[in-house]
């Protein structure tokens, strides 16, 4: 309930910024004065919150992360545990030439890790305290390699320009269609949108809204490749391809939050539904790395 009333809020929120940003650039309506479309405006609406949501949800990332999985954040080691995560992510980023990135832990029951956040030098790299349970050392660093390979490489803002750009699309066509319907096909005269508009638009965007999601589903699987070349390089191909093994082992669905999925390192299926999904199957990703030179 925490967890619906977190996004629900949020979601809010960022529509009230939206449509305070609209007012202040005069754009209050997507008609012209003659009952026409007016694609300037329109163009506007759909750019505004179709980037807008992309980067205030980027924006707030690291924050809504911790919320949504309870991650708590090492700021001083109680352990050797949390001392040796300290110490390998700090490494890595060395190495990989970013700032040293908060370092949490976050209770969950399956084997799985995140890494967000809009800025490469003050990412989060998040992992749970099941792929802390079942994994040996190397393995988990192999798994951290990737995180750190995803804010090194920028995917999240990548992927947030990416659901901008989609986004801003679908909210113009489906319109553009919506206006083509109620005007042409159904010839409605009202000065407003006539029903045929709305419902129009409502269906347009639910269609358009499934070939973008595939779209940005592609580019996000693409991204685990680099993912898991970049932790390659940095701790060794043989890590990773264990690490990835252990990941098919386990038969528990990940825990963590809708929102945050595409961030993780677990994920994947075959079939048609591949084509919705964040990461690529297992077996695929294990493949690309026994296939790097």
């Amino acid at each position: 309930m925490k967890r619906i009333l977190l996004f629900v809020a949020t979601n809010i929120a960022i529509i009230l910024i939206l449509s305070i940003v609209l007012n202040l650039l005069g754009v209050d309506s997507i008609l012209d004065g003659r009952g026409g479309l007016n694609l300037t405006s329109l163009l506007i609406f759909a750019s505004v919150f179709g980037f807008g949501g992309s980067f205030i949800s980027l924006a707030m990332s690291k924050w809504s992360a911790k919320k949504l999985t309870g991650a708590q954040v090492i700021e001083s080691p109680r352990n050797e545990m949390e001392a040796w995560l300290l110490n390998t992510v700090k490494r890595q980023a060395t190495t990989a030439g970013i700032g040293m990135p908060e370092v949490a832990i976050y209770d969950a029951p399956d084997a799985n890790a995140f890494a967000t956040g809009m800025n490469r030098n003050s990412a989060l790299v998040a992992v749970s305290t099941g792929l802390l349970r079942i994994m040996p050392r190397g393995e988990v660093e192999a798994v951290l390699g990737h995180e750190i390979s995803h804010v090194t490489n920028g995917d999240m803002v990548t992927l947030a320009l990416i659901q901008g750009v989609v986004n801003t699309f679908v909210i113009f066509i489906s319109r553009v269609v919506g206006y083509f319907v109620d005007r042409v096909v159904f010839k409605s005269e009202e000065e407003g949108p006539g029903p045929a508009y709305l419902i129009t638009t409502i269906v347009a965007q639910l269609v358009f809204g499934v070939l973008a999601s595939i779209i940005v589903m592609w580019f996000s699987r693409q991204r685990e490749f680099r993912a898991d070349a970049g932790s390659a390089a940095l701790e060794g191909r043989g890590k990773m391809i264990a690490a990835l093994r252990s990941l098919q082992k386990t038969a528990e669905q990940p825990h963590l939050p809708s929102q945050m999925a595409a961030f993780g390192i677990a994920g994947g299926t075959s079939g048609f539904m591949k084509l919705f999904m964040t990461h690529p199957p297992l077996e695929e990703r294990i493949a690309a790395l026994e296939a790097l030179p």
